[in-house]
């Protein structure tokens, strides 16, 4: 999507995998994964930003989501990444950003409990930033995921 960022639901590496992150990945080329060698990884809940190379986006937030057990900390971690990367977007002086449904994936975090925590944190930090101009969208991986998205943003 054409943003100023979009976010890349990634590993603690930085250097690619599967799903959201091997997609950007490939479609950014391979000057991401020679930038992100250069970054040492990333630790959970942490936002880290790249140049977005080929995708329309001008740069990639990657934001490391944590892999689901159920504990509060995992809530903690996962509102961590989306607060951090729109930290990281507006120390960028960047308005626009595009966000996957962080952790959903392979990380098995329950889409309906990670998309209240997603939309609970970017409004906050909205509310918390008011004279920041900041276009937030939350990208859909499926159907499923596009009607819960809709109810929680109705």
């Amino acid at each position: 999507m054409a943003a100023d960022a979009i976010v890349n639901a990634a590993n603690n590496s930085l250097l690619g995998g599967a799903g959201v992150d091997g997609a950007i990945h490939k479609a950014a080329g391979p000057k991401l994964l020679e930038e992100c060698m250069t970054l040492n990884g990333c630790k959970t809940g942490h936002a880290k930003i790249t140049k977005g190379y080929n995708l329309p986006a001008k740069h990639v937030i990657h934001t490391v989501g944590p892999i689901y057990s159920g504990t509060d900390l995992d809530k903690q971690l996962l509102a961590m990444c989306y607060e951090n990367s729109l930290n990281v977007a507006k120390e960028n002086n960047l308005h626009s950003i595009v966000f996957p449904a962080i952790s959903t994936g392979v990380y098995g975090y329950p889409a309906q409990e990670a998309s209240e925590i997603a939309f609970s944190t970017v409004k906050k930090w909205l509310k918390k930033h008011p004279d920041y101009d900041m276009e937030v969208t939350m990208c859909a991986f499926d159907q499923g995921m596009y009607d819960l998205y809709r109810k929680l943003n109705a």
